[in-house]
């Protein structure tokens, strides 16, 4: 009786193992899932889709509902690599968190790579070059960056464009959303916005009255990147493959072309938002 219930103890002691082997592999198997290129079949982007040509939402998007420049180039990169991609539309603010705890495999949203960010995450080739610019009313005084010295200015928040006012040591106030500090200059209630100069394009098209002032002393060249999570070299490599391709092949420049030249005004016929 004794060996008969050892031995079937052992056997529960087993199965038990069994079970905490399977249960740890399936859990391994559900966070990789969206931090790890090996796993699915599936690319999880974060994007911040307030940010026209780059990524905005639309009425029929190339993947789902969100549409632009950096959604068509995520999903090319996913095809290229026998997969399809997925969005994760969030806060321009939580997205390189959301990298790190492993909600997304990849971050594209009009990132300017910087030194700061890249002690966070990897960064892919740049595939977009651009520079920050000023938004005015067409009957502004503003003709430079250093005219905006005693005056209202306007940003988005962990925008570059906050980053280059703050470089100059001049007071701002940040929104949420791009759409947020046009409304702002419409209203009066702000003399400029600095942001992204083909978003600026984009609101300046959409939006009579207003004017894009620039001034390249003050403002330098910035390069978009793709983000992954540290140490994923898998992913990275497959990322930058497939942007030298496109890049070799002009298919970045005949995307970027189609939408700097299309209308990425939203069905009820307002402008998209924009980062």
């Amino acid at each position: 009786m004794k060996l008969v219930k050892k031995m079937a103890a052992l056997g529960l002691a087993a199965v038990m193992a069994l079970s905490l082997v399977a249960c740890g592999s399936s859990q391994k198997e559900e966070t990789t899932e969206a931090g790890n290129s090996s796993a699915g079949g599936t690319i999880t982007f974060g994007t911040n889709a307030e940010f026209p040509p780059f990524e905005y939402v639309g009425g029929s998007g190339v993947i789902g509902e969100f549409d632009g420049i950096d959604m068509a180039i995520a999903k090319k990169i996913a095809e290229d690599n026998g997969k399809t991609a997925a969005i994760n539309n969030m806060e321009f603010d939580s997205l390189l968190l959301a990298l790190q705890n492993g909600q997304v495999d990849a971050v594209i949203a009009g990132m300017t790579i910087t030194d700061e960010r890249k002690e966070a995450v990897d960064f892919s080739v740049p595939y977009y070059k651009a520079t920050q610019v000023m938004i005015v009313k067409e009957d502004s005084d503003i003709q430079k960056a250093s005219d905006m010295a005693d005056k209202k200015i306007v940003v988005v928040q962990g925008y570059t464009g906050e980053t280059c006012v703050q470089d100059l040591g001049y007071k701002y106030e940040a929104f949420k959303k791009g759409s947020e500090t046009i409304l702002e200059l419409m209203n009066g209630k702000c003399d400029v916005v600095v942001i992204d100069s083909a978003t600026a394009e984009k609101y300046v098209a959409d939006n009579e009255g207003l004017k894009i002032v620039e001034d390249p002393d003050a403002f330098a060249a910035e390069e978009y990147g793709i983000a992954v999570k540290k140490g994923n070299t898998e992913l990275l490599n497959q990322i930058n493959e497939s942007i030298n391709k496109m890049l070799s092949d002009g298919t970045i420049s005949t995307i970027s072309a189609d939408y700097l030249d299309a209308d990425t005004t939203s069905d009820d016929g307002s402008s998209t938002d924009a980062e």
